[in-house]
């Protein structure tokens, strides 16, 4: 087998939602889980992608990862509430949660839901893509285990802590600031570990917290704060707005992914709706919205630079291009979803190939 293959996009979620069926999820949350991992490598972000699945897979059968559909509603109250994962799958109580602050905002303009006993959703582009094309402007965040530390500190304090905001944009794809808040994510450097490449010195130290170019070092290691100071902040401020706000876990309670499988991920999420028809007229901000997209993609560039661009647009681009096309996805990923399907009982289905129309 070749360092990769291009893959039919279909194949490849119809895979993912079989092997998540075979594992006990229910044919709509098992579908949930698959379109947001598949999306992600459609959108060339494969360390939210298909390579997740025997992780995810792993802690399901060893019950630190719940197979319900649903989570439970703690508090429901205005405009606010509370929902608890009890350890279900990141995507399909994300989704009900993003799903809750929008119909939420309907009614009091901005719509806040938390939640807890949670587990890893993914890309956060999922949720607030789905908010932006509702008519919201969408905010998502989550908490990690501790990964950088504090300014001037020699230990994790605080996680590299995912932010997503997605704004509807008249005659576009919606505007998507997808970021996490160290220099790079962890699951770019696992990538890195698995593919055996090097990784920038500015993204990791290791375990002597010095910078290091070796991403297995890294993995054992401390992730930095992207802008130093700044990220570090903010990625406090998340760990606030997620487990200590929803009553859940937060700082170093949040368990790593990739650590005991037995043992529950623990994180907590906060999504955010804001309607925009309570803010004024839906047309006009669209349109205001448009102009100052425009205003980015035709300023004048750098020598040797070729364009512009705004939040998300590289991503949304991949995404057109690969649901066409095919899907790159690394041979070790195969390898490693097929392992997973064949220990699930399931008959392999050989990938099959991209081509136009796929």
């Amino acid at each position: 087998m070749t360092d990769h293959a291009l893959v039919s996009s279909q194949w490849l979620r119809d895979t993912v939602h079989a092997v998540f069926e075979a594992a006990g999820l229910q044919h709509d949350a098992a579908g949930r889980v698959a379109d947001s991992l598949v999306s992600a490598d459609l959108r060339g972000v494969p360390s939210h992608g298909t390579m997740l699945v025997p992780m995810y897979v792993e802690r399901i059968q060893r019950g630190s990862v719940a197979r319900h559909s649903s989570a439970g509603v703690l508090v429901d109250a205005g405009a606010v509430a509370v929902l608890d994962a009890r350890g279900a799958l990141g995507q399909v109580t994300s989704d009900q949660a993003m799903d809750l602050a929008v119909a939420k905002s309907r009614l009091h303009g901005v719509g806040a839901v938390v939640v807890r006993n949670a587990f890893h959703f993914g890309g956060a582009f999922r949720y607030v893509e789905a908010a932006a094309k509702s008519g919201c402007i969408g905010i998502a965040a989550s908490n990690t285990r501790p990964l950088m530390p504090a300014p001037g500190g020699a230990a994790a304090v605080v996680g590299n802590n995912p932010l997503a905001v997605g704004i509807p944009v008249l005659d576009r794809e919606p505007l998507i600031l997808d970021m996490a808040l160290s220099e790079a994510a962890l699951g770019k450097i696992r990538l890195a570990a698995q593919e055996g490449r090097p990784i920038p010195a500015t993204w990791a130290t290791d375990s002597e917290g010095a910078p290091t170019t070796d991403a297995a070092a890294a993995i054992a290691g401390l992730l930095l704060p992207a802008a130093g100071h700044k990220g570090y902040g903010l990625a406090l401020v998340i760990d606030m707005l997620t487990g200590v706000l929803s009553g859940g876990g937060f700082g170093n309670a949040v368990q790593g992914l990739y650590a005991d499988t037995s043992v529950p991920n623990n994180c907590a999420h906060f999504f955010l709706a804001l309607d925009i028809a309570h803010f004024g007229n839906v047309t006009e901000f669209l349109t205001r919205a448009a102009q100052l997209a425009d205003q980015v993609l035709t300023s004048p560039t750098a020598p040797g630079v070729e364009r512009t661009l705004l939040p998300g647009q590289l991503e949304a681009e991949r995404l057109a291009a690969s649901t066409a096309s095919g899907v790159r996805v690394d041979s070790s990923v195969l390898d490693a979803l097929e392992a997973t399907a064949r220990d699930l009982g399931m008959t392999w289905r050989s990938p099959v190939a991209a081509t136009a129309s796929a």
